[in-house]
C-alpha cells in the first residue's frame, strides 16, 4: 500500500462547511420541533452514515422523542447502489401508532429509503417522514422524496460528516467531494 497523505488532500473541494452544516441543521431542528410538538416521534437513524447528522439533529430539536437505529446496506464498498437492500439491524421496539422520522445521510438513488419505508409501513406507524442531510435528485431511481432536506447536492461522490467511501472519511467535520482518482483505483 502506498503512503497516504491527509484525508483533506483526497478532496477536490469542500462542498458544505462546518458552519453551513451547523446552521442548516439548526433550521431543520426548528422545523421538526414545530411539526412534531406533542407527537413524541421516534427518530430512526439509518446506520452508519446518519450517526453524526442524527446526533446534531436531535440536539437541535426541543420535543419529547425517542430514537432507534436500523442498519441497511445496498452499496458495499462501492460508489453506487447495488439495488439489493439488506436489513442488517432492525428496530428494537414496536412502532405501531407512533410517528416515525427516518434520518438518512444522503438520498441518492432512493432505492434503500423506498424499500425501508415500505418495510416499515407494514408495522402500522401513525406516520413516516423522511429527513435527509443531502439530497441528490439527479441520481434518483426510485419514486421517493424527502420531507425535510438539508442540502441539495450535485452529482459528485461526497464524503465527510458521517458519509464514507469504503468506511473512511466519516470523521471529516464538513462535506467534501472526493477526487475520482481516490475511488477509481485501489488504495
Amino acid at each position: 500500500m502506498a503512503e497516504r497523505k491527509g484525508m483533506c488532500e483526497d478532496l477536490a473541494r469542500i462542498l458544505i462547511s462546518e458552519e453551513q452544516l451547523r446552521s442548516r441543521i439548526g433550521e431543520l431542528g426548528a422545523e421538526l420541533t414545530r411539526d412534531y410538538r406533542d407527537k413524541n416521534p421516534i427518530f430512526v437513524g439509518v446506520l452508519k452514515g446518519c450517526f453524526i447528522f442524527m446526533a446534531d439533529l436531535l440536539r437541535s430539536v426541543d420535543i419529547y422523542c425517542t430514537m432507534d437505529f436500523m442498519a441497511v446496506s445496498s452499496y458495499g464498498n462501492g460508489t453506487t447502489s447495488t439495488g439489493a437492500v439488506k436489513i442488517n439491524k432492525d428496530l428494537s421496539r414496536d412502532i405501531a401508532g407512533r410517528h416515525l422520522i427516518i434520518v438518512e445521510d444522503i438520498l441518492d438513488s432512493g432505492i434503500t429509503l423506498s424499500y425501508l419505508k415500505q418495510y416499515l409501513e407494514v408495522r402500522r406507524p401513525a406516520s413516516i417522514k423522511l429527513v435527509t442531510l443531502l439530497d441528490k435528485p439527479s441520481r434518483r431511481r426510485a419514486d421517493i422524496r424527502a420531507d425535510y432536506v438539508g442540502f441539495e447536492v450535485e452529482d459528485a461522490f461526497v464524503v465527510g460528516y458521517g458519509l464514507d467511501y469504503a468506511e473512511e472519511y466519516r470523521n471529516l467535520p464538513y462535506i467534501g467531494i472526493l477526487k475520482p482518482e481516490v475511488y477509481e483505483t485501489e488504495k
